[in-house]
């Protein structure tokens, strides 16, 4: 059974930094990508990073030099390094599995 769990979301001020991450099981983590997707209240669900099984990276163009997809193949773990966040960045933030499965949602709050 495929699980995917997030954490690490919470209210930060504008200029800050989280890290999320992601713990993967159910499958064998380290022959897939992974990637997280964001979600803000009334808009769609979009692709924030990428990171391929070799360790490429892609990311939306809002938040590249900010943001830094990693992961831990030994650990099962997918993470994003936020920083220097803006209230833009304000939304429910999900982990991706391309085999079609969602985390819960961690939810990230930018405000002063």
């Amino acid at each position: 059974q495929v699980r995917l769990v997030e954490s690490g979301g919470g209210l930060v001020q504008p200029g800050g930094s989280l890290r999320l991450s992601c713990a993967a099981s159910g499958f064998t983590f380290s022959n897939y990508a992974m990637a997280w997707y964001r979600q803000a209240p009334g808009k769609q669900r979009d692709m924030v990073a990428i990171i391929t099984i070799g360790g490429r990276t892609t990311y939306a163009d809002s938040v590249k030099g900010r943001f830094t997809i990693s992961r831990d193949n030994a650990r099962n773990m997918v993470y994003l390094q936020m920083n220097s966040l803006e209230p833009e960045d304000t939304a429910v933030y999900y982990c991706f599995w391309p085999g079609g499965y969602w985390g819960q949602g961690t939810q990230v709050t930018v405000s002063s």
